[in-house]
């Protein structure tokens, strides 16, 4: 299946969180990385807080959404994030399940397409960049379209990378 995930920080070495995140990720058994966006940095949502770095992964998996889902939360934690907290606070990982090929899928705990990612500009710019004409399986508008509606360049801006980002960027 093809999916996408979110990835994002704004504790810590943001970049180096990111990297560890991806590389677990991609360490898991039916588990493959096609492509990763750059990084962004980006103006936080909710209170006042740092920048995050966002990024999206491309990847393909035999697991199901579900098993996947429990992968992202299990990284975040061995990340030291700790869930419970403010709504929209700061956070060391945040892995977001995006979409999970065409289909939508509503659980508890499990909602896909997430639930906010056509308003988000922080995931839609690089999910754009990775898959700008895929379409949202619940709006069926082209993720590429639903970026240009929320783009906002000073909120959402290209980072340059310290170290070499994983050579499968699709951009």
């Amino acid at each position: 299946m093809r999916c996408f995930v979110a990835l994002g920080s704004n504790l810590g070495d943001r970049e180096e969180t990111l990297r560890r995140a991806l590389a677990r990720l991609v360490a898991t058994p039916g588990v493959e990385l096609v492509a990763v966006s750059r990084l962004f940095e980006t103006a936080p949502v909710g209170p006042p807080q740092p920048a995050y770095l966002n990024a999206v992964a491309e990847l393909e998996t035999t697991l199901s959404a579900r098993a996947l889902l429990a992968r992202l939360l299990a990284i975040e934690e061995e990340a030291g994030r700790m869930r419970g907290g403010e709504r929209f606070g700061p956070r060391t990982l945040d892995l977001d399940l995006l979409l999970f090929g065409a289909e939508t899928i509503d659980e508890p705990g499990l909602v896909v397409p997430h639930p906010r990612l056509a308003e988000r500009a922080f995931v839609l710019e690089p999910l754009a960049e990775l898959a700008g004409e895929l379409r949202h399986p619940r709006l069926g508008a082209p993720i590429a379209e639903l970026a240009a509606r929320v783009r906002d360049p000073r909120a959402v801006r290209p980072w340059q990378p310290s170290h070499a980002w994983p050579a499968t960027h699709a951009g």
